[in-house]
This record gives C-alpha cells, sequence and structure tokens, in this order.
C-alpha cells in the first residue's frame, strides 16, 4: 500500500547555533541545517536504524531491520525491513512504510498492520491489535573503511590540516573541509578513498537535504545526498546521478560519518577523437558495492562534455554544509585492473563482514533472488493467517 508523507508544521521559532546552508534565508525553515550533534532537536535521538526479530504465525524469530527518518515538529517516516538492514541481511525486497508522531519520549509509528513504539534505545514491535511481535533496540553502523590510511604510493589529497593538490574551499576549525574543491590535477585511471558527512536537514527533502556530488572529470557524478532510508533512486546518495540507481541504498543517517571508495576506468579515445570505450566505474558505498564494474555512457547531469582530454575531481558545492575528510587517491600501475583493486581492497578491509564475500553475486543471482522471493511469500502468507 502507498502512503504519502504527511505535511510538515513549518517551525515557529529558530534554532539557535544552527549553521544556515549557503546564503539562505534564516526565516525559511525548510533549509535549516545543523552540522553539530550538540545543537540537534529532540527528534534526532529516534532517528536511525534498530535490528532485532519478530514472530508472524509459523514464521519464528525472523529477523528485521527498521529504519527510522526524521521529519521535524515530531513527524516521522520509517521503513521496515524483512531480513534485516540494507547491505546487512535485507533481502532487497519485502518492506513495509509507516509514519509516526513523536510524543514526550516515545515515537508511534504504524501502518495498517503494525504499531511500532520506539524510544531513543529500543522498539516495540505489535499487530494493531496490540500483540507483541517482538522487540528491536538501536543499531549505529560504521563503514569497515573509516579512517583508513593511504597505502605508500597514494597522493593525499586532504588530511585534516591541509589541503595538498586541492583548490577551493576552506578548512572548519574542527578540520573538515567544505564543499566547491577541484583537484589540481587532471585525471583518468584512479582509486579513491574519501570520508563525508551529510548535515542534519529535517524540514527539508529531496535534492535539498544534505546535497553534494564527486564530479569525476568534472563529467560523471556519483551523488551525495542525505537519503537515509530511501529507496535508493539514480539521483539519491550513491547513483551514477540521472543515470543508474545504487544496487542498494547504503545511505546512513546525517551527521554520521560515511565512506566512497570509487574506482575509475576513463573513456577510450582514438586519435580521430572518436570515444571507443565508454568510462566504467565501481563504487563501494560505506564497504558495501552499490555500483561494479559499471558501465557510464554519457556525462551525468550538469556535467561537462565527455571529450579525449582529461579533467579533475570536483567536490560540488549544492549550498549545504556537506563536510569531507581524509581523501587520497592511488594510480593504478600500468597492468593493475583499478575497477577490481578497489574492490579487492575495501573486500580486506571487511573480511569479518558475513555479507561480504556474497555481496559482489547476491544481486545478479537468480538462484538467491528464487529463495528471497521464496521467503517473502512465506512472510505474507505468515501474516494474513494471524489476522484471520
Amino acid at each position: 500500500m502507498k502512503y504519502f508523507f504527511r505535511g510538515i508544521i513549518l517551525a515557529a521559532s529558530v534554532l539557535h547555533s544552527i549553521s544556515v546552508a549557503g546564503d539562505t534565508n534564516i526565516n525559511n525553515p525548510k533549509r535549516i541545517s545543523i552540522d553539530n550533534l550538540a545543537n540537534v532537536d529532540e527528534d534526532f535521538a529516534y532517528q536511525g536504524e534498530y535490528v532485532g526479530k519478530v514472530s508472524a504465525g509459523r514464521q519464528k524469530g525472523q529477523s528485521i531491520g527498521l529504519q527510522v527518518i526524521a521529519r521535524g515538529n515530531g513527524q516521522f517516516d520509517a521503513t521496515f525491513l524483512a531480513g534485516g538492514l540494507p547491505g546487512a541481511g535485507w533481502d532487497g525486497f519485502s518492506q513495509t512504510s509507516l509514519q509516526g508522531i513523536r510524543a514526550d519520549e516515545q515515537l508511534l509509528l504504524k501502518d495498517d498492520h503494525y504499531h511500532i513504539h520506539v524510544t531513543s534505545e529500543h522498539a516495540e514491535v505489535r499487530w494493531f491489535d496490540g500483540t507483541l511481535l517482538g522487540h528491536m533496540r538501536k543499531h549505529v553502523r560504521m563503514s569497515p573503511t573509516l579512517g583508513a590510511s593511504p597505502p605508500p604510493n597514494a597522493q593525499v589529497l586532504f588530511n585534516g590540516v591541509e589541503k595538498l593538490a586541492l583548490e577551493g574551499g576552506e578548512i572548519t576549525e574542527d578540520g573538515l573541509l567544505t564543499t566547491g574543491i577541484t583537484t589540481a590535477f587532471p585525471v583518468t585511471d584512479f582509486r579513491l578513498h574519501l570520508e563525508f558527512r551529510t548535515p542534519y536537514m529535517p524540514l527539508a527533502k529531496g535534492q535539498s537535504r544534505g546535497n553534494s556530488g564527486v564530479y569525476i572529470q568534472q563529467r560523471y557524478e556519483v551523488q551525495i545526498l542525505d537519503s537515509f532510508g530511501l529507496t535508493g533512486e539514480a539521483n539519491e546518495c550513491g547513483g551514477l546521478y540521472r543515470q543508474v540507481s545504487p544496487d542498494v541504498n547504503m545511505c546512513l543517517p546525517p551527521l554520521t560519518w560515511q565512506t566512497y571508495d570509487i574506482g575509475f576506468q576513463a573513456a577510450k579515445w582514438d586519435e580521430k577523437g572518436e570515444k571507443i570505450s565508454n568510462a566504467h566505474i565501481t563504487v563501494l558505498h560505506n564497504g558495501k558495492l552499490v555500483h561494479q564494474q559499471r558501465e557510464i555512457v554519457s556525462k551525468t547531469g550538469a556535467g561537462k562534455e565527455e571529450g579525449p582530454d582529461a579533467l579533475p575531481i570536483h567536490f560540488q558545492h549544492h549550498g549545504d554544509p556537506v563536510r569531507f575528510r581524509n581523501i587520497w587517491l592511488v594510480t593504478p600501475g600500468p597492468t593493475e585492473d583499478v575497477l577490481a583493486s578497489v574492490q579487492s581492497y575495501v573486500f580486506r578491509k571487511t573480511s569479518g563482514d558475513p555479507h561480504v564475500k556474497k555481496w559482489a553475486f547476491r544481486i545478479r543471482c537468480l538462484r538467491c533472488k528464487a529463495k528471497r522471493q521464496e521467503a517473502r511469500q512465506k512472510f505474507r502468507q505468515a501474516i494474513q493467517l494471524q489476522l484471520k
């Protein structure tokens, strides 16, 4: 069943000690952005991810995930996920949308079937008639490549103290880098690591919510956006802007540090300036593969036109206080497969994660897809039996 977001009540007063994105007007609450945990509102504590188990009919101890999104003024949206969280058990199909309102110290999320009572640390899942199904707990995830040290052959672009081979942008008092920066050199094939943080903008929606992007060769954009808990479209975090959606939406909640590990192989051109091979890209978002050796057929969105000349990487300024840290780049050797090397590097970093070894194949594996569809059907049947 499709759900429509409730209208958001505009704030009557303005939060103090906030950061206002770009040159927007502080009288417009939808543009209020908070980039410091010390200044968040009461709703922030309820936003985030929860994991647990539920029992429905004959299905006992089924793993579930819950992503809760703050929409401002006590309003919330949420997604209830069968199997667990995205990239950590979710089957990629089964999900339920819920909405809710916070009253005092408890948030009630519901739809036609579920009532989920949420505190800042726990959640209790019930049927609409009050029958207890299970419990969940708050779960804070961190990217396994967070804080990754650059290898000896890396070119460090930002180390928290100074910009190295970067132009534009500013370093904040707490040692972070603002948007609107460009590498001082053009790129062809490379492996890139960067860490980014989106601001908390509960009243904003869509492209106005923590927007930036990594413009490779100023032509191809890997989108940065606060799209936590959304479906994962081509114009959301991890997407090749307006071209290809990520295989899974791995976006974490705002004010959480996230990582991109990107392998890029530039397009090839002949002596006449004709393209003979498209560019290819592999992207791991928070350690999970979201694009694997993906072909990029043309420039994305507002990117510059394709051509044989190499261009630099640009980190887009879109008016929101997105922040960066720990940025470094590796140029591959003459025989190195840069697309495979970035994937191998991240898999080594995440070798303890039981989901990693099968991740590259699970989206495309028809056998796994059939099993997920079968599990989904059984879960639906269990729900119908319980409702009877």
